[in-house]
């Protein structure tokens, strides 16, 4: 089933256009890894997809998003903020919902924030925080899953576990990430861009990790060069 398409759209910043005459559709159902350098468009992308997908798409943004002076509980509260009236979320600041309590508890035990629930954000550990952000996107209880490097503070094994989170809850989902790894493996199908364009679209089962690293020619040539300047200082030695 048809999610959404682009088809020869400009995509950018204001007269800055990044992805230019983009043309590419998404399926429902599907678990979709964007990946590419830092600049090549991902979070252009992903922003577009999230404006029009609207209240379809949970959202977990670049940098978490969250607000360090508030504790776990009203960050991952903040997912549903438009749920409830202003009284309702300034109330909930001095007296937690006693609804929302038991349910944002529970999914913080889940994603294992045990016992953090009323710690403020900014006590907590880089990867600590990604569980929260992660764990206020779940509770907005969408049917996609957008997320703009969600897993780029924690290790690879809790990557592995907070994105099984994610898709036992969602049908569908759209991640940009550089764990090449953990894109072949759990993902349906990988976007590559570069150069203001997409060079790669194919399921996973038909790439391996050399599709991948052709997406990253700087990195390749850093290491060549690195290579380089260690043999001619063995030779010069």
């Amino acid at each position: 089933m048809p999610l959404l398409s682009f088809e020869d759209l400009d995509l950018g910043h204001g007269a800055q256009v990044v992805l230019p005459q983009l043309s590419l559709s998404f399926e429902a159902g599907e678990h979709v890894a964007l990946l590419g350098q830092s600049g090549a468009g991902k979070s252009t992308l992903l922003s577009e997809i999230r404006r029009r997908l609207a209240s379809q798409a949970a959202w977990c943004p670049q940098g978490h998003g969250l607000v360090p002076l508030l504790s776990v509980y009203h960050n991952v509260y903040m997912g549903r903020l438009e749920r409830h009236s202003a009284l309702a979320n300034l109330l909930n600041l001095l007296h937690p919902n006693r609804q929302a309590w038991p349910v944002v508890e529970a999914l913080c035990d889940e994603l294992g924030l045990e016992g953090l629930i009323r710690r403020p954000v900014a006590a907590l550990s880089g990867g600590q925080r990604q569980r929260v952000a992660i764990a206020r996107a779940l509770y907005q209880a969408r049917h996609v899953f957008l997320g703009d490097e969600p897993f780029a503070s924690v290790d690879p094994h809790q990557a592995l576990r907070l994105l099984e989170h994610i898709k036992r809850r969602h049908e569908t989902s759209i991640v940009a990430l550089h764990q090449h790894r953990l894109a072949l493996q759990e993902f349906d199908r990988v976007i590559g861009l570069r150069d203001g364009g997409v060079i790669l679209d194919a399921p996973t089962r038909k790439l391996d990790i050399a599709h991948l690293d052709a997406l990253y020619p700087d990195a390749a040539q850093t290491e060549a060069g690195s290579e380089t300047s260690s043999q001619a200082r063995i030779g010069a030695s």
